[in-house]
Order: C-alpha cells, then sequence, then structure tokens
C-alpha cells in the first residue's frame, strides 16, 4: 500500500520527470513544497504560469525570449556576421558566461540523430542555412557537443554551406572540451579558450 495520498503522489510522479530527479529526490522535494509555511507551492505555480505563458522563441536566433526579439538579437555592439550555432538554449548561456564570443547565435534545438528518427527537417537547420543565405555572415562558428551528433550535425552544416556556395568560413569550436562532455557543464576557462583557438574547416 502506498503510504502517500494520490496528489501527493502524483506530484512526486511529475517531479522525478525533471532530469537528474530521483524517487527518493522528488519525494524530498514534494514533502517540502508542502510543509512549507512561506507558499512556496503558490509561487512555484505562479512562476510555471508566467514562463508558459510568456516565453516564446526569438524569430531570428530561436533563443528563449519574452520579448518580440532576444536581448542579444537586439543588442546593438553584437556582430552580425558572426553566428555561432549551438544545440539549446542553454549552450547560449553558458558560451554567454565565457565573454568571449561577440557575434550571435542560433539554436538549433536538437541534433540530427538518425539512430532517433531526428532529421535535418526537425530541427531549426533549415532556418539556419535561409539565415545565412539572407544576411551579410562572413563566420559560422558551430559549437555543438563534441558527440557524434554534434560531430555529424557539424558535418551536415558544413555540406549545406559548401553545396550552396554560401561565401561563408566555417568554424568549428577547439579541442579543450572532451568527448562526450556538454556546454552547459563546461568552467568558463575552457570555454573561452574553446572559442578562441576554433579552427576553419575551409577558408573562403
Amino acid at each position: 500500500m502506498d503510504p502517500y495520498p494520490k496528489p501527493l503522489r502524483d506530484l512526486i510522479s511529475q517531479l522525478k520527470r525533471l532530469p537528474g530527479v530521483g524517487e527518493k529526490t522528488a519525494t524530498r522535494l514534494a514533502l517540502f513544497i508542502l510543509g512549507d509555511r512561506d507558499n512556496l507551492a503558490g509561487d512555484l505555480s505562479r512562476s510555471l504560469e508566467t514562463v508558459s505563458d510568456s516565453i516564446r522563441l526569438c524569430p531570428i536566433c530561436f533563443n528563449l525570449t519574452d520579448m518580440p526579439k532576444c536581448s542579444i538579437c537586439q543588442d546593438p555592439s553584437r556582430d552580425p556576421s558572426i553566428i555561432c550555432v549551438v544545440e539549446e538554449p542553454s549552450d547560449v548561456l553558458a558560451l554567454e558566461s565565457a565573454h568571449a564570443l561577440k557575434g550571435l547565435y542560433h539554436v538549433l534545438h536538437g541534433l540530427i540523430s538518425p539512430i532517433n528518427g531526428i532529421g535535418p527537417e526537425d530541427i531549426k537547420l533549415p532556418e539556419l542555412i535561409e539565415r545565412l543565405s539572407k544576411n551579410s555572415v562572413s563566420e559560422v562558428i558551430v559549437a555543438t557537443n563534441p558527440s557524434v551528433e554534434g560531430e555529424g550535425t557539424f558535418h551536415y552544416i558544413t555540406r549545406l554551406i559548401e553545396e550552396r556556395k554560401l561565401p561563408v568560413r566555417i568554424s568549428r569550436i577547439a579541442s579543450g572540451i572532451p568527448m562526450g562532455g556538454e556546454l552547459k557543464y563546461m568552467d568558463q576557462v575552457t570555454l573561452a579558450s574553446a572559442l578562441r583557438y576554433r579552427r576553419s574547416v575551409k577558408e573562403k
């Protein structure tokens, strides 16, 4: 017999859906929320509702924003001729913490992964190529994770740019990030070094 009432068990089940949260952690969090005297449950509920209602994708780079365009795309000090391609919005946050990139971003929201049924059309790759075709971009820095999917996506982007003969230099973030590592867990020094010492795949 389950010792917890159904509403509490439902909350534990929902918390377990969060990355890195197992049964024990979910139970501890649920009991803390239930026993909190400062109305954490109400505040958390309102925050989740606000996020769900107000957060959208930037129509230019597909980063998260609550404005018509994200703050990075609106920043006039940014160099629009450089676009850094990343997998997820969390990677933008990680790279921004390194303070080494003065260009713009393009968030793919995934990587090509045939084994998982994810193709180029399932992520923001067509939007990237359209963006490169319509704007004066001199360099694309591919900053996907150094995984099989990340490397595969990098090579696919390279092929698309070369096939369309776009006058764009293609760079890949340099080594320093271990195979299988994720950008959001790297320290600032490693990220800054990876951007600073990126290698060019093919010159213009």
